[in-house]
């Protein structure tokens, strides 16, 4: 963030000074809302959890080396208060899910102002400029191919993993400073409205929106929906701004109408401006293609995994050559970028030799569609086709169309003949996959139900050999990156109780500070 004093910090937030001796001590650093991780010269948000309050952290804070507090209270030592907001907390907030009197909205509100103004400023500088993506799926492995392209043209921030909800969104602005040229930022949504707020904070420059799916049916009612809040997006664009649309996808290729913006096509109709031609896949399915723009064309091969990585580079490519780079530094950017979000297409063969495919970090219909086949491409290259596993979860907020939705993937699983169907969990949607697998044609134990983290992994301990593909996937609240971190270590564990309990704590681990873990209060992924 630009460098401010106290004093500036709570003149633009609507804020009173307590306990500040002076009130010109600059911030330094940046803003940060886990007491563990403050560094000197930043800013600590006192926010309210579940199960503890950030306010009890302040002292902490400040001893660790935070210059104040943003609070909703005075705490003791330097703080910038604002004034609770009761009844304005967000009924679908993930990041105030312990804010009980307005507190934790008061402060994320000034979160967002402070993100905004500094947004603003560094912009109005000249050197800053603002990409947005948003999708059903993709948003983070677009992100980070943009960090990737983007990179030999001068300093990115991006977000780490998904940040990319109402806490996230500007926690991650507020790391752009004056060297700063490119802020890449992902924008996702629980309702109409949302992505509209997101901009605000931080207007775009360029925008891209890769698709509209399913994810979070449940919370938008239907897919035209979806369409109208992605299209958010490109709506908040300038007159001398760049819209990037997936020509592939009609819904997306149709909000060309709704911005002021210049707009790009890209996919592989042949109406997009920027397409990929001799689409293929190689042994660990990553893909290779032509990529034709109006500067000529070029081989581009990516070092990510599955086919629908490509519409993700082509999006990146676009936002490449408006901020000025060359072909061969697209190509060679692209063909370097590996998945630098955990949990996300991660492709590690062990030294046994089984080559395990973790996705677990979340799940929808369309993600598991596209991991599915890439599954099914790795497991069938190569002079000998290799058994092929699919540990699958639940796929949450789907609403009415959640059992529908899970039957379509097992009856899918078995269409693309995957070897072996693993499903976990005992809800009706996990029943529903492997029904639907079931039904499909499946038979003896091709499919199988088990109902928790620790059956999977026992099963797989005693049936899985080397060779194998397994595919581990599901949406956040499952956890089921467990069984794909039990595969891929040194020494797998004998028992599956020990294993489900390293996943019960990576899932818990962090609640102190904050009273809540970090990945969920700052994203929602695949929304």
């Amino acid at each position: 963030m630009i460098e401010m004093t106290l004093r500036e910090i709570a003149e633009v937030v609507g804020g009173t000074l307590h306990d500040t001796p002076d009130p010109e001590v600059t911030v330094t650093g940046s803003v940060e809302f886990d007491s563990r991780r403050i560094g000197s010269g930043d800013l600590f948000l006192a926010l309210p959890g579940e199960h503890a309050d950030g306010h009890d952290y302040a002292k902490a804070a400040v001893g660790a080396g935070a210059v104040a507090v943003l609070a909703a209270r005075p705490v003791g030592v330097p703080a910038i208060v604002v004034t609770p907001s009761p009844g304005t907390v967000p009924a679908k907030s993930v990041a105030l899910t312990g804010d009980s009197d307005g507190s934790g909205a008061a402060v994320l509100a000034a979160l967002a102002t402070l993100a905004q103004v500094s947004v603003e400023r560094l912009s109005a500088a000249g050197g800053l400029t603002v990409v947005g993506v948003t999708g059903s799926s993709g948003k983070t492995s677009t992100k980070d191919l943009l960090a990737a392209v983007l990179t030999p043209l001068g300093p990115v921030v991006a977000p780490p993993g998904s940040f990319n909800n109402e806490l996230g969104h500007p926690w991650t602005a507020l790391r752009a400073d004056a060297d700063t040229r490119f802020l890449v930022l992902e924008l996702s949504a629980r309702g109409p409205g949302h992505i509209a707020a997101l901009a605000r904070v931080a207007p775009p420059k360029i925008g891209v929106v890769l698709n509209v799916g399913t994810a979070h049916l449940g919370e938008f009612g239907s897919r035209d929906a979806i369409a109208q809040t992605k299209g958010e997006l490109v709506e908040a664009l300038p007159s001398s701004g760049l819209a990037v649309l997936n020509a592939d996808d009609p819904q997306v290729a149709a909000m060309a109408t709704r911005t002021r913006a210049r707009v790009v096509m890209v996919g592989q109709a042949s109406s997009a401006e920027i397409r990929a031609t001799d689409v293929h896949l190689d042994t660990e399915a990553r893909a290779g293609f032509t990529l034709h723009t109006s500067k000529g064309s070029i081989p581009v091969r990516l070092a990510v995994h599955g086919e629908h990585q490509v519409g993700n580079a082509l999006s990146a490519a676009a936002v490449a050559l408006e901020c000025g780079a060359d072909l061969d530094t697209i190509a060679q950017a692209l063909g370097g970028a590996q998945a630098a979000s955990a949990r996300r297409m991660d492709v590690r063969t062990t030294a046994d030799g089984i080559t395990v495919v973790n996705d677990s970090y979340n799940a929808n219909p369309d993600s598991v569609r596209a991991a599915l086949k890439a599954l099914v491409t790795m497991s069938r290259a190569g002079d000998t086709p290799r058994r092929s596993w699919a540990v699958l979860g639940e796929m949450g907020e789907l609403g009415e169309e959640s059992v529908i939705e899970h039957d379509r993937i097992g009856r899918l699983a078995v269409r693309l003949d995957v070897s072996r169907l693993i499903v976990v969990g005992t809800g009706r949607p996990s029943h529903a996959m492997h029904q639907g697998a079931v039904m499909e044609g499946s038979w003896g134990e091709e499919s199988i139900l088990v109902p928790d983290i620790g059956a999977a992994i026992a099963l797989l301990d005693n049936e899985v050999e080397p060779g194998d593909v397994v595919l581990v996937k599901a949406s956040k609240a499952v956890g089921l990156w467990a069984v794909a971190e039990h595969l891929t270590c040194a020494e797998r564990a004998g028992t599956s109780g020990s294993t489900e309990a390293r996943g019960v704590s990576e899932r818990t681990k962090g609640t102190a500070a904050i009273g809540r873990t970090t990945e969920p209060s700052v994203s929602e992924a695949e929304s």
